[in-house]
């Protein structure tokens, strides 16, 4: 892990020496802006995000904003991210509180259902497909019985394709509902699943497809401004079409909306992260993160590592490769990075980490034949050629250090300056503003000043 390290920093210094010795200043780096309420979802090696609460302007206004990030790639999240601006290719108007999932014939169609429209929603479609082939958004015609638009829920696909949407409150009716409806992503049609035994109307809650196809929801809050219990959780059977209900043990957290959960990677836990407490109370960072065993349903606090950030609600969470990806939301400060890592590919030990390594790429090519046992005098080789290769590459990027130094001592002498003194505001572009939570109603619109 050391010598992991050690080599990732030494391509982000070798990086650095190279722009600032050719003179060269980097490309111009898309921030964007800060967000909660918004769409994140994953397809093939990007992260997709869009819409949300506009966090810079009030907090009041729809971003229109459409980007992604690359993971394919390692990054490191104290350093500008880099991320994609599709702005200029997005149609979806300013809304809040949309769901978005991957789906399509090819698997490869951003869905993005719901959402309280900021413009005219009486105009606005209930869903925006995105070809990330093509690179084009379109509003497509779908079959069956249609249904007023809702916002504030999760969205869950199964390995069919289909949509499962439950609850929610609906638009233009200040009425929460907990009613199943679908979508099939392939043929774009609507259906109805069960409500007999469903959990109560609830918005903002947690939900996640299990391996068995179940569907578990979590926590939420209700229409009377109420964060909801963790000690029962729901199961809905996607394949017989049915609802179940968990009592849960162990430690179990406290009430919450706001949160978001995603499976484990040994497919046995969820993770649940985040959330807002009863009367807007701001979750303790130790209280933020749980495990629910879904064989058991006993809830525990896991051995976390790292440096354990401030507990956020509103925000999203993906796992991708080794990661639980969680992207930007309420509740840090401007010390906090908008992209938080936590690794668990030890589900006996997680940690929050700021660099992110990439999963190796997906081959279907044959599995090599096996090689012949390495002989001692190879063993040697591949050490001294390693340990060769890693003295000349700290070589060189010593020399390289020393030279951009020379270089630098060269521009001073030519070229004196007098520098006054200036005080850094803001210098990682991170937040300006301090967050007043101001929830009335779950209506999700957080005060900015």
């Amino acid at each position: 892990m050391m010598l992991k390290n050690t080599l990732t920093y030494f391509v982000l210094l070798f990086n650095f020496l190279l722009i600032e010795i050719n003179g060269t200043s980097p490309p111009l780096i898309f921030k964007p802006t800060l967000r909660h309420l918004h769409a994140a979802t994953v397809i093939d090696d990007k992260l997709y995000i869009l819409s949300g609460m506009d966090d810079t302007i009030g907090g009041i206004v729809g971003g229109t904003q459409f980007f992604y990030l690359n993971v394919s790639a390692l990054f490191n999240t104290q350093m500008p991210l880099n991320w994609r601006d599709l702005t200029s290719k997005n149609i979806v108007p300013p809304q809040i509180g949309v769901t978005a999932v991957k789906g399509g014939a090819d698997n490869n169609t951003l869905i993005l259902y719901g959402g309280r429209n900021l413009t005219n929603i009486e105009s606005k479609a209930l869903v925006y497909a995105y070809d990330t082939q093509g690179n084009s958004w379109n509003i497509p015609t779908i079959s069956g019985e249609n249904h007023i638009k809702r916002r504030s829920l999760t969205a869950v696909v199964d390995y069919q394709g289909k949509v499962y949407l439950f609850g929610g409150k609906l638009l233009g009716f200040d009425s929460f509902v907990n009613d199943m409806i679908t979508l099939d992503t392939i043929n774009f049609r609507w259906g109805k699943g069960s409500s007999t035994n469903a959990p109560t109307s609830r918005v903002n809650y947690g939900a996640t497809l299990l391996p068995n196809q179940n569907i578990i929801y979590i926590g939420g809050g209700n229409s009377l401004n109420e964060s909801l219990p963790l000690d029962e959780v729901f199961i809905y059977d996607t394949k017989n079409n049915n609802w179940s209900t968990k009592k849960t043990s162990g430690l179990i957290p406290s009430n919450r909306y706001g949160l978001t959960a995603v499976l484990g990677l040994d497919g046995e836990q969820v993770i649940v992260y985040g959330g807002l407490g009863n009367n807007n109370i701001i979750i303790s960072p130790k209280e933020s993160l749980y495990t629910l065993n879904i064989n058991t349903f006993e809830w525990s606090i896991p051995k976390i590592t790292g440096n354990i950030p401030s507990c956020r609600y509103m925000h999203r969470a993906n796992v991708i490769g080794n990661y639980m990806v969680t992207t930007f939301g309420v509740g840090y400060n401007i010390t906090e990075d908008d992209v938080l890592l936590l690794d668990i590919s030890d589900k006996n030990e997680f940690k929050w980490t700021t660099t992110f390594y990439p999963p190796p790429p997906p081959t279907s090519a044959p599995a090599p034949a096996p090689a012949p046992p390495s002989t001692p005098s190879k063993n040697k080789s591949v050490v001294i050629g390693l340990a060769t290769g890693f003295s000349l590459l700290c070589a060189f990027t010593v020399g390289m250090f020393f030279l951009y130094k020379r270089n630098k001592n060269r521009k001073v002498k030519v070229n004196t300056l007098h520098i006054p003194n200036s005080k850094l505001d803001n210098q990682s572009g991170q937040k300006a503003v301090e967050t007043i939570n101001k929830v009335d109603n779950h209506d999700e619109e957080v005060k900015q000043v």
